[in-house]
């Protein structure tokens, strides 16, 4: 499972009462001992049983569910592999007849039901992957968390600092504005810990005698939990030429990601046409980037001709907030927008965001992350979307209320997203057209 903070505390434990079989935890993460997991030689001076021998003995069944925990985090020492003891461990054709060191006899554990947990599942060796069904849970949404902490978060933080609902009042209007603007995570962890921190102040208050009773809105926030963590959403009301939002995914949730371009001043530079690339990026996007400077070079000499704007000047193309590492391909068609956005003077469509790996022939290709990316869109204002046509299915999946009130548009290739993006000059375009046309017959009569 790849699971949010949240879920990885309690949803394990929940299988398990559902299906009535004994719990068993164990933690994998940092561990470089693969005696942690198969026991040690009866001949070494305090020698144990493994993990798995202990949690039969302590479930006292042969069938419990046991969770392994940060599967991803798993370390590699000296003392051997853990991670490929756990091939054995989970492969259903060899955990029949596991081999304990310590007891030296094979332990039948084909009837456990094992769970392994992950952030990032690009970390967990690829053997040991294989033998897992991968099954994603996507971080919370705004209204999934308002909904958490008013019937379960609030009452309990209130019950364990002894308060009363006359005592303290937290508003809608504070929780949304907790949501969005102090803890910005896929669980609900640090939602929890402000809730914490806000009852214990206001207990504080009315132990000491100052009120009898606190209603906590938006604007009592700052004195007792600080100022907002994240204060800007948008660094644009409208994005100048050049620059275009695209949509991000980290574990932290989805996220606005603006692509700015600019000419940069080489009056000493000789050779024409070059690209800098800034912003703390890795590799696949350093090659994303080049990829949409090929393509929109290509659509523009298809476009305009005699615009050569992207091969003979020097751009600069920057992603803002250089301290946060930034990589993968799903910026492609941003950046191709962005560059083109410059080429041609234009800004792209006002509330515009889009997301999308684009291939060397223009091919727009699909990408991941799509709940998330969607909730961020929608949570800095954006009303149209661009997203692969491969994506549809992903999008289609969501919950009514994300899709609500917002337009997305699907495409296949770069010129379905060249005419969404700019639609002011393709009617310019479209009425040179027609000039053109008219000249040509006029002079033909």
């Amino acid at each position: 499972m790849r699971l949010n903070a949240t879920a990885l505390a309690h949803a394990p434990r929940s299988i398990a009462r559902a299906l009535n079989r004994q719990y068993f935890r164990f933690s994998v993460g940092g561990m470089t001992d693969v005696a942690e997991i198969k026991g040690h030689r009866r001949t070494y001076v305090g020698a144990m049983p493994g993990k798995l021998v202990q949690c039969l003995k302590k479930t006292g069944t042969e069938n419990p569910l046991v969770l392994i925990d940060e599967v991803d985090k798993i370390g590699k020492g000296v003392h051997g592999d853990p991670s490929s003891a756990l091939l054995e461990l989970l492969d259903p054709e060899q955990n029949a007849n596991f081999l304990d060191h310590y007891l030296d006899v094979p332990v039948d554990l084909s009837r456990v039901l094992f769970i392994c947990t992950a952030n990032v599942v690009e970390h967990i060796p690829e053997p040991l992957r294989d033998r897992m069904e991968l099954i994603d849970m996507s971080g919370y949404v705004a209204e999934e968390k308002m909904a958490i902490a008013q019937q379960y978060l609030v009452p309990t933080a209130r019950k364990n600092c002894g308060l009363s609902e006359l005592q303290l009042d937290l508003q809608p209007a504070a929780l949304a504005l907790l949501i969005k603007s102090y803890c910005r995570e896929s669980g609900v962890r640090n939602l929890q810990k402000h809730i914490e921190k806000i009852c214990r102040k206001v207990a504080y208050k009315i132990v000491q005698g100052e009120v009898e009773r606190v209603a906590v809105d938006e604007g009592a926030l700052p004195a007792l939990v600080g100022k907002p963590t994240f204060k800007h959403d948008r660094m644009y009301d409208l994005t100048p030429p050049g620059v275009v939002m695209g949509l991000a995914w980290t574990a932290m949730g989805g996220s606005t990601l603006y692509i700015e371009t600019a000419l940069r001043n080489t009056q000493q530079e000789e050779k024409l046409g070059s690209l800098e690339l800034t912003g703390h990026l890795g590799d696949v996007m350093k090659e994303s980037a080049r990829i949409a400077l090929t393509v929109a070079r290509n659509f523009l000499a298809l476009r305009q001709p005699n615009n050569n704007f992207l091969n003979t000047s020097h751009l600069h193309l920057h992603v803002p907030e250089g301290a946060t590492p930034k990589d993968g391909p799903s910026a492609g068609c941003t950046i191709t927008t962005a560059l083109l956005s410059l080429a041609l003077g234009k800004p792209a469509r006002p509330q515009l965001a889009m997301t999308g790996e684009i291939s060397l022939t223009g091919r727009i290709l699909p990408v991941g992350g799509i709940k998330e990316k969607i909730i961020a869109a929608k949570r800095v204002g954006v009303t149209c979307v661009i997203l692969p046509e491969e994506n549809r299915r992903d999008f289609d999946d969501l919950p009514s209320f994300i899709r609500d009130n917002i337009d997305v548009h699907f495409v296949s290739n770069y010129e379905d997203v060249y005419n969404i993006a700019f639609e002011q000059v393709m009617e310019r375009e479209s009425r040179d057209d027609k000039k053109i046309m008219f000249a040509v017959r006029s002079s033909e009569e």
